[in-house]
């Protein structure tokens, strides 16, 4: 049932609402900063338990601590009451800030406090991280992923409320189905998205980026590599390539959407054909059952 009232909240109380709490840079039109709620001992401000983001870097978070320590915490936490411990505060967003006064030894934190619900602090916090300015492709598109998964979100809700284009959205959320070895390689920087998209739907993905970073290739040359037939081209990519490029295009957003390999086969004759998806073990294919299946 309380999955059913997320889904079927759409935008809720308003995505574009809980965004402003995000992405406001917390200054007033007049440039003066956005006035905290209250002080709170840091001591009775706990990190939220859910929290997708697990890695905080050492180095950003002494940098941080070394600006609190001069100018102090300009940017505000936001906070809800902790539904666990009458008198703390649970952090919705500005976990990093929180981290870095610790080291600062800062003895209380400006805060702002949100009457927020369990699945709207996890919204938040998805939210915040998809707007790091540091935040790798694998991860943004990951952040995309659980909007639409857990709370319902389209494509074209998350377009209107983030500032971005559906096409960013959509082309990013791809990646997801790339290998994990090729996702690996974009996570670590050894690849750029641009690199990675040639790859999408590609039958031998992997070994092919291993080729553009060896050999450190610009995005026209992987595109190009892409596009030229192997030597020793399997059955499967031979058929692949005889495709004409709107059933390619829907391959890959099935790709995407499923995140599974699709193909898709038409009959020499006739009007139909084949849809074959390849899972990659046994998870992928309870997770597949249990779409089709409605439950």
């Amino acid at each position: 049932m309380a999955e059913r009232q997320v889904r079927n909240r759409g935008l809720g109380r308003g995505l574009s609402a809980l965004m402003a709490d995000v992405t406001q840079d917390q200054t007033t039109p007049s440039g003066q900063a956005r006035r905290p709620d209250m002080m709170v001992p840091v001591e009775r401000i706990r990190p939220n338990p859910d929290q997708p983001r697990r890695h905080f870097d050492e180095s950003a978070l002494d940098e941080l601590a070394a600006s609190i320590r001069e100018k102090g915490v300009i940017q505000p936490l936001i906070v809800r009451r902790d539904p666990k411990a009458e008198g703390y505060y649970e952090i919705v967003a500005g976990e990093r800030r929180w981290r870095a006064s610790q080291i600062a030894r800062q003895h209380e934190l400006p805060v702002i406090i949100r009457d927020y619900t369990d699945t709207e602090v996890l919204e938040v916090a998805i939210i915040e991280n998809i707007q790091r300015a540091d935040l790798n492709a694998v991860d943004e598109a990951a952040g995309y992923k659980q909007l639409m998964e857990r709370f319902g979100h389209t494509q074209e809700q998350l377009a209107s409320a983030l500032g971005k284009s559906r096409s960013h959205i959509a082309n990013l959320m791809r990646l997801l189905s790339l290998p994990d070895d090729v996702q690996e390689m974009l996570t670590a920087g050894e690849l750029t998205a641009g690199h990675a998209r040639t790859l999408v739907g590609h039958p031998e993905a992997s070994s092919l980026a291993r080729q553009i970073v060896i050999k450190g290739m610009s995005v026209r040359d992987a595109e190009s590599l892409v596009r030229k037939p192997g030597k020793a081209q399997s059955p499967r990519a031979a058929r692949k390539s005889h495709k004409d490029a709107d059933t390619l295009q829907l391959e890959r957003e099935l790709t995407a959407t499923l995140q599974m390999q699709v193909s898709i086969d038409h009959d020499t004759q006739g009007q139909g054909g084949k849809i074959t998806l390849r899972y990659r073990d046994l998870e992928q294919l309870d997770d597949l059952l249990r779409a089709l299946s409605g439950d």
